[in-house]
């Protein structure tokens, strides 16, 4: 397995491809948006700049990763000779099954198709193809070249041959492989998902302040980000879109959306991409700063 093609150039995307060429995978980066894919290899080399400062990689290593990168704006095209595709779209579930069955039409035979996704049914999305054996969930952790972790959901009929490549095929790029089962949120966001709606609740009901909430839990619970630093970090428009898959598909009250998570989301205040969310991001800035909307008068 050599070559991989992956779908979709947004933050998660990009570090996909970055990982997979960074170890000596050809990568074919699919968007529709061409200005996107350019953005993405802007991000992408920026990111190897940083790692060959550190002295975690060389310039011929730096080199050899970007040349390992090929970008298209057709699905079609972008997906020939491909041993696996891994979509990383929008956490959206009527895009991704219109995506899979692209895939699923255009993509060699013998590829196994994965999903980045965070929350959505992994049996939901082999249903619309004709190759349910090969469809796996293969969600990577932000960033992507950083992170260890990579949580592998077998659907209903995933097959055990394509588990175990995934499982292999993850270690190769020195990541930790966890293999669950495709139920709600899988592990990571069934788990983490409610710990940042408290949180948000928490604020909601004015127990404590967002520098507040965020110091308790860094502080007292060893975690290297607060909840709503780390909710402004995913994006609250994706923490809202998970909440949902949690809330329909257990239709428990409890993974219901704080109503200020949604109001905040509605007003466009979607965190660190939008410049705003529980704090205020500034180009250039490290610093931490909390929301106007949220600082005590």
């Amino acid at each position: 397995m050599k070559q991989i093609a992956v779908i979709g150039s947004g933050t998660m995307g990009n570090g996909i491809a970055h990982t997979f060429a960074q170890f000596n995978y050809q990568v074919n980066l699919i968007d529709i948006n061409q200005t996107a894919l350019d953005k993405a290899l802007q991000t992408i080399t920026k990111n190897l700049d940083r790692q060959v400062t550190k002295g975690t990689l060389t310039e011929a290593q730096k080199a050899a990763t970007i040349d390992n990168i090929t970008t298209y704006t057709s699905i079609k095209d972008g997906l020939q000779n491909a041993d696996l595709i891994v979509e990383a779209a929008t956490e959206n579930v009527d895009l991704k099954l219109n995506i899979f069955k692209e895939l699923d039409q255009f993509a060699p035979a013998h590829a196994i198709l994965a999903s980045n996704t965070s929350s959505i049914s992994i049996t939901q999305i082999a249903a619309v193809t004709n190759r349910g054996d090969k469809v796996i969930g293969m969600h990577f952790m932000n960033p992507v070249p950083v992170m260890k972790l990579v949580e592998v959901i077998r659907g209903y009929a995933t097959s055990d041959e394509t588990t175990n490549t995934i499982m292999s095929l993850s270690q190769s790029l020195e990541k930790v492989p966890v293999e669950v089962n495709d139920y709600p949120g899988f592990v990571a966001n069934r788990i983490l998902m409610p710990m940042i709606n408290e949180a948000i609740y928490t604020l909601y009901e004015g127990v404590a302040g967002v520098y507040e909430i965020d110091t308790v839990m860094k502080l007292g619970m060893a975690h290297p980000m607060g909840p709503l630093q780390l909710a402004d970090f995913i994006g609250l428009d994706v923490c809202l879109a998970i909440l949902k898959v949690l809330n329909d598909g257990f239709g428990n009250p409890k993974y219901a959306p704080c109503p200020l998570l949604v109001n905040m989301v509605a007003a466009g205040k979607k965190g660190a991409k939008t410049g705003e969310g529980f704090y205020k991001y500034t180009v250039g800035s490290k610093d931490l700063v909390v929301s106007d909307k949220f600082k005590k008068s």
